[in-house]
């Protein structure tokens, strides 16, 4: 495996005895650099702040580029997957995604990594995702005010009713995520930033920006396009708290099954 080598050098991470690793949480980043600029400088600044948030929140991070580590064997140790900026495009690798979210693992997604279409053809990841293909897109990326659905949940504790997110490329689904009653809604995009854009309007819709689907130990976030996403407090607070609940540290007052029924 790729292992967290690279993320040592860039970061400086110091090394913990063979015992204290094992008592941690371990967590795997998957993400690409032959994708979208703005989606690899993205990538860049959450892997910098994925690998302080571990020193903080005391877990094991490994990153990989390599997405044939998305098998049976290699994701066995992790309590948690993350996709940054893509996700597994051939079968083997989208069966072992499967296997290993229906079999209690969890998944913390960004922006593109659900993306899907008619083209995709992973109706189980559709389902997962909650129903809904990409539709539209604001452009350029803008900063939008954000409103917190559900300010009990321990995804979003500590955040104010509504926030102005940095500057992101907004995605828009049909249907919305919102009409699954498996899909559990956290942050919604304000109508009141519509029209949002300029090439690319954003005019109407219910548009949710963070969820999760209650069969599933999942959390799906919008944001996750530049090099501006980590630059707002309140929302690096919202990506600690879903890490952490994610990783069954502090509240759990969220449904969370781990396993289809």
């Amino acid at each position: 495996m790729k292992s967290f080598f690279a993320l040592v050098l860039c970061f400086g991470m110091l090394s913990s005895s063979a015992g204290a690793q094992a008592a941690r949480p371990k967590v795997l980043i998957f993400y690409s650099l032959n994708v979208e600029t703005d989606h690899v400088l993205f990538a860049l600044d959450a892997l910098r702040y994925f690998s302080e948030l571990a020193r903080k929140d005391n877990f094991a991070l490994e990153a990989t580029t390599n997405w044939e580590e998305l098998n049976d064997a290699n994701l066995k140790p992790y309590q948690l997957v993350v996709w940054l900026n893509e996700f597994p495009h051939n079968q083997a690798e989208r069966e072992a995604f499967e296997r290993y979210m229906t079999g209690g693992g969890a998944w913390l997604g960004f922006h593109v990594s659900a993306y899907n279409d008619k083209d995709t053809k992973w109706p189980w990841f559709m389902t997962f995702i909650g129903g809904g293909v990409f539709d539209a897109n604001s452009w350029p990326p803008l900063p939008a005010k954000l409103i917190v659905d559900d300010k009990a949940s321990p995804v979003t504790r500590n955040l104010p009713s509504t926030f102005v997110s940095p500057t992101n490329e907004w995605y828009r689904w049909k249907p919305s995520p919102r009409a699954d009653s498996h899909i559990h809604v956290l942050l919604t995009l304000d109508p009141a930033n519509y029209p949002l854009g300029i090439k690319g309007l954003l005019t109407y819709g219910d548009i949710p920006v963070v969820w999760t689907n209650t069969q599933y130990k999942m959390l799906y976030m919008n944001m996750g396009h530049g090099d501006k996403i980590f630059t707002s407090p309140v929302q690096n607070t919202l990506i600690e708290n879903g890490t952490e609940w994610l990783l069954g540290k502090g509240p759990q007052n969220l449904p969370l099954s781990g396993k289809v029924e």
